[in-house]
């Protein structure tokens, strides 16, 4: 098989897939006859070849698949007007207080956002996917610990917590998450988009020096 057909096929298996594919089990396409390293060769020349598409191929936590481009979102959102409801803004400054501090006890959470947290509110990060209970601290009570799963990575079109965006404060980090749509079929949460806004947010509410 050369290239071209080779990249047809895995192009055609992702696209009729409904959730992300690693190249060591695409390699099943071709009766192991392609080694993962080539796969992942040609997962990344097709990725150049859908630059100027409205969607694109995307590497996330649980492998490789193809979604629409952030800002074809506008356009998307017109075939089905009525949105879900979105996560409350406090469940959105929990889940980025567990991204960016994970591991981390409730108790931790409750002292950073300095407010008692709401066991539903944990729940409804675990019911989504994004959170789980990963152990528990050594100490009185052995609280359990929490961090964010590889679907939260995913939804947000991430491979790994080091593509999270930098941010100067803890504030900019939750204006951030609050941004992002909760929606249950989302294929992707826009981390892009809030990123900026959460950036314009900020500098919006610093001091004026004049």
């Amino acid at each position: 098989m050369n290239t071209a057909d080779a990249k047809r096929v895995l192009e055609t298996a992702l696209i009729c897939s409904h959730q992300p594919i690693q190249p060591r089990e695409l390699r099943v396409l071709f009766d192991d006859a392609l080694g993962a390293d080539t796969i992942k060769t040609l997962l990344e020349e097709l990725q150049f070849e859908w630059t100027q598409r409205g969607v694109e191929l995307v590497q996330v936590a649980t492998g490789w698949r193809f979604q629409s481009r952030p800002e074809m979102r506008e356009f998307l959102d017109r075939l089905n007007p009525e949105k879900p409801p979105k996560y409350t803004r406090a469940a959105m400054e929990t889940l980025a207080i567990i991204a960016y501090r994970q591991p981390v006890t409730r108790g931790d959470l409750e002292d950073i956002r300095g407010v008692t947290i709401n066991s539903l509110v944990l729940k409804q990060l675990e019911d989504r996917g994004w959170v789980e209970v990963i152990g528990h601290r050594e100490t009185v009570g052995r609280p359990a610990l929490f961090a964010t799963t590889r679907q939260f990575l995913d939804d947000l079109g991430l491979a790994s917590l080091d593509q999270l965006p930098v941010y100067d404060t803890e504030q900019a980090q939750a204006n951030a998450f609050a941004k992002l749509s909760a929606e249950e079929d989302s294929a992707q949460l826009s981390i892009e988009d809030a990123s900026e806004e959460a950036t314009t947010s900020e500098n919006d509410n610093q001091p004026n020096d004049a």
